[in-house]
């Protein structure tokens, strides 16, 4: 037999209720509805399931033995329904012990080791998986279900924001980085035309800083001489050490490398900021994990404000 399109969960949990409390107000007043509402959907159930379920006595609704064997298996698929929502999520790893996160390798400096710790504290049994990469790498496999949450720049990515929440965590500037040696005035601020005989190295296309630093250049007027791409900004910061090139580089990574690496606040024609922002799926909202990552990302957010930073 064909079952009614009509009838819905919501109707059966309804008609459960009703069946536990045998009284329609109170079946409203527990549920947080309406009268009208409970005997609406108690009215149209009867219509679909195309039976008689209830008599009236009175003022009273009462159960007919038709009532009692739809009750019988509105438990039992409700219950079915919701070990198998469980297991689903279970198998997408939503609300699990397991966390996939993903993150910028600069920001494992200082900013995921403190939302980290801050999750431990609130859910002690969670396990996390830290995956680091681009911009446009961690975006992607957000997007395809292998990360459960990433935290990126929001300026240099295109973000489906209808089906992605972003939680700002900070903004931070750009700067011109050369290795202490060169001996650079960084008391005055960088005009990169002014850099132009100058060799360079970059991060790969797909990095958080790659945009930026090919915007920076255009609007100089130049082509900078690249000798080397590289995939994570330690070993970009590594060659500007050892004098292979400058670079354009994000004031976070300053405090690391202050005592082997110069940096120039960039002239006006040239600033830029990105902002730094954990990402996750909309319908994921109240997954227990990503409430907690979010919390501790206000946190950390509102000490930096109160910090100075």
């Amino acid at each position: 037999m064909k079952i009614d399109v009509d009838i819905t969960f919501r109707k059966l949990e309804i008609f459960m209720a009703f069946m536990q409390r045998g009284n329609i107000a109170r079946t409203a007043e527990a549920l947080g509805i309406s009268n009208v509402s409970v005997h609406r959907a108690l009215h149209t159930l009867e219509e679909n399931v195309r039976c008689p379920l209830f008599i009236h006595q009175g003022r009273n609704l009462v159960p007919l033995p038709a009532a009692h064997t739809l009750l019988e298996y509105s438990q039992e698929v409700t219950d079915m329904m919701s070990r198998g929502i469980e297991e689903t999520r279970k198998t997408a790893g939503i609300g699990q012990g397991r966390m996939r996160l993903g993150t910028l390798y600069s920001l494992t400096l200082e900013t995921v080791p403190q939302l980290i710790m801050g999750m431990k504290i609130r859910r002690p049994d969670l396990e996390l998986d830290l995956t680091m990469g681009s911009n446009q790498t961690l975006l992607s496999k957000l997007e395809e279900g292998f990360l459960d949450a990433i935290l990126i720049s929001l300026t240099d990515s295109e973000i489906d924001m209808s089906r992605f929440e972003a939680l700002p965590l900070f903004k931070d500037d750009i700067f011109l980085a050369a290795p202490v040696a060169s001996g650079l005035d960084t008391s005055h601020y960088a005009d990169l035309r002014d850099f132009r005989q100058h060799k360079f190295v970059s991060l790969a296309e797909g990095f958080a800083t790659y945009h930026g630093f090919q915007e920076a250049f255009h609007v100089a007027g130049f082509e900078p001489e690249i000798v080397m791409r590289v995939n994570d900004i330690f070993s970009m910061l590594s060659l500007v050490q050892a004098g292979v090139g400058l670079t354009l580089i994000p004031g976070r990574m300053k405090r690391v490398y202050e005592n082997t690496v110069q940096l120039m606040k960039l002239a006006a024609p040239y600033q830029m900021r990105q902002t730094l922002a954990i990402v996750f799926e909309r319908n994921r909202e109240h997954d227990p994990n990503l409430l907690a990552l979010a919390a501790e990302g206000r946190m950390y957010s509102r000490q930096r404000v109160t910090a100075g930073f």
